[in-house]
């Protein structure tokens, strides 16, 4: 269909309740269903109606917090799906399944990290393991470190407009800088278990002290 506005989503099935998050406007909308659905999605999950070029649908508020989002359409399809309707979610949208799944999902995908240390046989199966931990951007800990800076960076900022202590915030910033030195000494562990062993009785090179502890950057006072 072809929108009347131009920040009117774009559906096209309509053969079920579809609740979704429309790629180009941004709002998580409803499509789908009778007059009945209409009010089990406004009653349960607090849609408001809206009107299409082709066909009516209904949405979430403008600006509605992601988390609100969240839970409008979990509740909204939760009880679309009890008074015996079809019902496709989103499952970006889906509290009621997604965080634990994805919890769940990464606990199993650090045991089998461990299962593969343990079982390492050789220098070679231990660098690929240290890379999967700690590899530039794509690594657990590289990921890791960014979750923490969005975290220390947003926290300190609300504890400083608030007029309050900013230690707390510091100190979660210089345990990440920590944490990031870190995983580039495990780097440079990986690429040390990675290079072809020497020949039998070839003289081996000159001993490299290892670097010493980078330290964290002082936390700036304000």
């Amino acid at each position: 269909m072809t929108p009347l506005y131009e920040d009117e989503p774009v559906f096209y099935d309509l053969n079920y309740v579809t609740i979704t998050r429309d790629p180009r406007t941004r709002l998580v909308v409803a499509i789908g269903g009778d007059p009945r659905a209409a009010g089990i999605l406004q009653t349960a999950g607090g849609f408001h109606a809206a009107s299409g070029a082709a066909h009516d649908y209904h949405r979430l508020p403008h600006h509605l917090p992601v988390e609100e989002q969240r839970h409008g359409a979990s509740a909204g399809a939760h009880a679309l799906l009890l008074a015996g309707y079809s019902v496709h979610l989103d499952p970006a949208l889906n509290t009621l399944a997604t965080p634990d799944g994805d919890r769940q999902a990464a606990r199993r995908y650090l045991d089998r990290l461990a299962e593969r240390g343990r079982a390492a046989e050789t220098d070679r199966d231990v660098a690929a393991l240290l890379a999967e931990i700690a590899a530039p951007d794509e690594g657990l800990l590289p990921q890791l470190v960014q979750s923490l800076i969005s975290t220390w960076a947003t926290w300190g900022e609300r504890r400083r407009e608030a007029g309050l202590d900013e230690d707390p915030a510091e100190q979660l910033m210089e345990t990440t800088s920590r944490l990031s030195d870190h995983a580039r000494r495990i780097t440079r562990i990986r690429d040390h278990a990675a290079r072809r062993p020497l020949p039998a009785g070839a003289a081996p090179g000159p001993a490299v002290t290892p670097p010493a502890p980078s330290s964290a950057p002082p936390a700036r006072r304000r």
